[in-house]
């Protein structure tokens, strides 16, 4: 059995928050050095460019990389034999962001659906749990900006539109949306599950590195064909035209009920903020 401190949860939350605020992950980074090397656009290379220096400068000086800082994602493995000494599991990741957000000058983007009063905070974090075997606490955070999200879309395709289908949707997503994700983007797509998980799936993809595909040879296969065939679209970087639209491609499946195939897109920006720790 293993115990954790709350208090240690809300400290390595905060910390986690603004360095995924500020630091752009190492595969991201180096996704776009080659995305500049292979563009032959000279305003889509321009662009890469920019998103490099923005990156150290955001690195060097502690400002985010983005003013949209996002809504706070946070997907949790507990395992069976740990506990949380103090107060809930839930309450301490909260209390953790708001600290983050607040210490480290991020915007809270958080209002009421309706009235669309701020929060004030940021809060609620959304927190995807999950159960598993052993005595370790996995915490992943990610900065989910609008613009990219608002992208996002989740359908139900019928058994027979099949691979055909799913390629059509997902291409036809980013073709509609165009400029607005901020480009060059990532691309998380979950196939199956339910209504609900599929999106589930494809938000969680968008944390696996780009320098890691998918370990099951045929799936990693798919996420290339897809790349390639949104990129095939000279969308390019912000939209200005161009070689590289995406960086990435990940795919999660999942079993799903024979009369259905739930299909999930969700669209990441170029600012792919997140970060994982374990207590």
């Amino acid at each position: 059995m293993r115990i954790v401190k709350s208090a240690d949860i809300v400290n390595r939350v905060a910390d986690m928050v603004m360095r995924a605020n500020r630091i752009l992950p190492a595969d991201v980074l180096t996704a776009i050095d080659q995305a500049k090397d292979r563009e032959t656009s000279v305003s889509g290379r321009d662009i890469l460019g920019q998103l490099q220096e923005n990156a150290a400068l955001a690195r060097e000086s502690g400002l985010p990389l983005c003013q949209d800082t996002g809504m706070a994602i946070f997907f949790v493995d507990m395992g069976e034999e740990c506990r949380i000494d103090g107060m809930g599991l839930r309450e301490a990741i909260t209390q953790g962001m708001r600290r983050g957000y607040q210490e480290g000058l991020l915007r809270k983007s958080v209002c009421h659906p309706l009235t669309r009063k701020n929060t004030g905070d940021n809060s609620p974090a959304v927190i995807h749990m999950d159960m598993v075997a052993g005595d370790a606490l996995k915490i992943a955070f990610m900065a989910k900006g609008g613009g990219s999200e608002n992208m996002s879309r989740v359908t139900m395709l019928s058994p027979a539109q099949g691979w055909p289908g799913i390629k059509d949707f997902v291409v036809n997503r980013v073709a509609e949306a165009g400029p607005n994700p901020c480009p060059p983007t990532i691309l998380g797509v979950g196939i199956g599950g339910s209504f609900e998980l599929a999106p589930i799936l494809a938000k969680k993809a968008l944390l696996r590195p780009l320098d890691q595909p998918h370990p099951d040879p045929e799936i990693a296969a798919m996420e290339q064909e897809l790349l390639a065939e949104v990129n095939e679209l000279g969308i390019g970087p912000m939209g200005l035209g161009g070689d590289v639209t995406c960086l990435g491609v990940r795919i999660n499946l999942a079993p799903c009920h024979i009369a259905s195939l739930p299909l999930a897109v969700n669209v990441q920006c170029h600012s792919a903020r997140h970060e994982e720790v374990e207590l």
